[in-house]
């Protein structure tokens, strides 16, 4: 009898895209549903807040400014992942209030809870979760996105990405002492998931990063800079680690990311770094290490270049700001 092991292929969408959610996020979330009858609408001002709804019952409209209205029927995931202004309403054209003349909070104010309007029309019932990402670095994945993913029921029908909303809505129903940990890891599976299943698709129409992330060079080369960014890369080691040409692997890695891959390894450290200052105590030279930098002075340099802040500024301002900014646990 021979055993052996088999290894699985590497989904680098889910872990590059993971990868990004992950680091971009700051603090815990705000989640509930929202138990609405028409009439109903709620306008959410421009800020960095990703914003994820599930519908769960019923349907509604949402509105990006300046956009069109999009239509969400029961069972659809919609996100907005860079925080536009929007409108979600029972219909378009009804009056909208904002979150704090409704319920008294902004949006990162409110702790878990059901929000309700009654009304004498049909019912909708909303999921919803938001965190706040922070705006700088800000990566150019995300700047990349539209202002709203939209994924129908029938095409995650399925999926990772059903069975994560199905996890989602069971664990806010039966909210429990650890729900809030729970929650805040459901809502990175789901913004994942949602963007997976957003790319997917839409084959026909990958440009840019989504092609970027399905390529066959470049998506497994943003994997490995990802997992190990502090590796002294060089575009001969990576083309050499995917199988390509370095002249090849340069020109496809460029245009579909709109960046060469040094520029983006040096993003993706910085980004890297951003989390280590806001979350951790962990001295400068240690990050400095960890991203690639022998030199403290030099990853100094290099972070307020990208970042608008020398790092110790940077930790300093979040730790001001913490109790005061953060969504609650």
């Amino acid at each position: 009898m021979t055993v052996k092991a088999v290894g699985r292929e590497r989904d680098h969408v889910a872990e590059v895209v993971g990868d990004i959610v992950a680091a971009l996020r700051r603090g815990g979330v705000v989640y509930g549903r929202a138990l609405l009858r028409a009439p109903w609408g709620i306008a959410f001002e421009s800020r960095s807040i990703a914003t994820i709804y599930v519908v769960i019952a019923g349907s509604c409209v949402l509105v990006p400014d300046g956009g069109q209205a999009l239509h969400l029927a029961q069972g659809d995931v919609a996100l907005l992942p860079s925080g536009a202004g929007h409108i979600a309403a029972d219909t378009p054209g009804r009056p909208a209030p904002t979150v704090r003349e409704l319920f008294g909070a902004d949006l990162e104010e409110l702790s878990a809870t059901d929000l309700v309007i009654e009304g004498d029309g049909p019912e909708t019932v909303l999921v919803c979760g938001a965190y706040l990402l922070e705006p700088a670095p800000q990566h150019p994945f995300i700047a990349s996105l539209p202002d709203v993913v939209h994924v129908t029921a029938s095409q995650m029908r399925g999926s990772c990405l059903a069975a994560a909303v199905h996890l989602l809505t069971t664990e806010v129903d039966q909210a429990g002492r650890g729900t809030p940990a729970v929650v805040a890891s459901l809502l990175d599976l789901l913004f994942t998931y949602t963007l997976r299943s957003w790319f997917l698709g839409q084959p026909d129409q990958l440009v840019g990063w989504a092609h970027a992330l399905h390529d066959p060079a470049v998506g497994p080369a943003l994997a490995l800079l990802h997992d190990d960014p502090g590796k002294p890369w060089t575009v001969e080691a990576l083309a050499q680690a995917v199988g390509f040409p370095r002249a090849r692997f340069s020109r496809r890695f460029t245009s579909t990311t709109g960046h060469t891959p040094m520029e983006y390894l040096g993003i993706w450290r910085m980004t890297v770094a951003a989390r280590l200052l806001r979350e951790g105590q962990a001295p400068l030279r240690q990050i400095a290490r960890k991203v690639g930098y022998d030199s403290e002075f030099a990853f100094a340099r290099a972070f307020k270049r990208v970042v608008g802040h020398a790092p110790g500024r940077y930790r300093a301002m979040h730790r001001r700001s913490e109790g005061a900014a953060d969504p609650r646990q």
